[in-house]
């Protein structure tokens, strides 16, 4: 078997649904499995699964386990030769997995492979490519040298600038929510450190690879979204376990100092105020259009009355999504997004291309009665059931 796409949940059940349909997709052509985990979800995940993909492996935790002993249970159950590590508030394109298995990356002395991830508003997401959190590199970080100095090796490291986010390469560390590698190397790396529960955890795997003298690499050719306010709800019991576990990595890793201790203490405490501040939703705006992309016109009127807003539904011209000028020039528009017509590559390209023009996206999963998105990487998303 080629590939085993490892789906950790927790209480994300509709979010898991849309990841599990694209995933499908993007396998269709592969020889390849999918194994979702659930780590004693609340919410009606494993329902969900049982009915709508009982064909495929679910693994169910009677408690919550963490993302690092949730992921190695998983897979010591694969048989894929590489392995898919992704989280389960993504979205895969069609050629995803076919476009990483087969780089020329792979001939060299591959570790980790990650890729280019967006926000459910098309906005890149910089921890896609990261370099190691080292003291001098969380003062970087911690004062915002990186982006007063971008270009300088000295100051850029946190986010690996030396390389664009369309510019594949060399980066140290990479992002759990999508890791592929060798089911191999994860066995040599004995997996997930167990005693990290989580958020330190892909630094440390991604390090560790590091130490075995593997080449890490972004890959900026397929694009994932990765709606990531979906994965942990960013309240006071995150800053804690964040904190803690920052200096867990430090800790495991490098020798102690009074300017390492510092750095890691300040550090650490900045990253979690981040987290939990920086960027906080803005009150929601009920949007002032909806337009439909999608051959569907039935669905456009079931749209219309649960929304009870007109809907400008919008077909394909020429296999292009054309948004007039007009349109891109009007505030608060909704954009959704009919995957049963687009595809979940083209609906990913559509976010990447009108990123930041007073627009918002909802998916319309394939066969599915709801829609979904996000307008902030920093809260959780909405679900609109039909």
């Amino acid at each position: 078997m080629q590939l085993s796409v490892i789906i950790l949940n927790y209480n994300v059940r509709y979010f898991l649904e849309l990841c599990v349909l694209s995933v499908q997709k993007a396998i269709q052509n592969l020889d390849a499995e999918i194994i979702v985990i659930d780590n004693n979800s609340s919410d009606d995940s494993c329902a969900m699964m049982k009915k709508r993909f009982p064909n495929i492996k679910l693994i169910e935790n009677k408690e919550n386990a963490g993302f690092p002993k949730g992921n190695n249970i998983a897979v010591k159950e694969a048989k894929g030769e590489y392995l898919c590590i992704l989280n389960p508030d993504t979205v895969v394109s069609e050629d995803t997995f076919e476009k990483i298995l087969n780089t020329e990356h792979w001939k060299l002395n591959i570790g980790i492979i990650g890729c280019k991830l967006i926000d459910g508003t098309g906005n890149f997401l910089p921890e896609s490519k990261r370099g190691i959190p080292t003291p001098w590199v969380a003062f970087t970080k911690i004062f915002g040298l990186y982006k007063i100095f971008p270009k300088s090796s000295l100051f850029n490291k946190y986010y690996a600038q030396h390389l664009a986010e369309n510019q594949t390469g060399k980066v140290d560390i990479l992002v759990g929510a999508f890791m592929v590698m060798k089911r191999e190397l994860y066995n040599e790396l004995e997996g997930f450190d167990e005693n990290c529960f989580m958020y330190a955890d892909d630094i440390d795997l991604s390090y560790r690879a590091l130490l075995l003298q593997k080449q890490n690499y972004y890959f900026h050719e397929t694009t994932v979204i990765h709606y990531k306010g979906e994965s942990t709800v960013k309240d006071a019991t995150y800053m804690k376990h964040f904190r803690g576990f920052m200096n867990f990595f430090y800790q495991k890793h490098f020798k102690r100092s009074f300017f390492f201790n510092l750095m890691a203490r300040l550090g650490a405490f900045y990253f979690s105020i981040v987290k939990v501040f920086k960027g906080k939703a803005n009150p929601k705006v009920k949007p002032n259009q909806y337009i439909l992309v999608s051959d569907n016109e039935p669905l456009k009127e079931k749209l219309a009355s649960k929304l009870q807003k007109s809907i400008e539904r919008m077909p394909l011209e020429n296999g292009k999504i054309v948004i007039s000028q007009t349109i891109s020039k009007a505030k608060n528009i909704e954009v959704i997004l009919d995957t049963n017509y687009l595809g979940f590559k083209k609906a990913i390209a559509f976010l990447e291309e009108n990123k930041n023009k007073s627009f918002t996206f909802k998916l319309l999963p394939v066969e599915s009665n709801f829609i979904i998105g996000s307008n902030s990487s920093n809260d959780r998303g909405e679900v609109i059931n039909l």
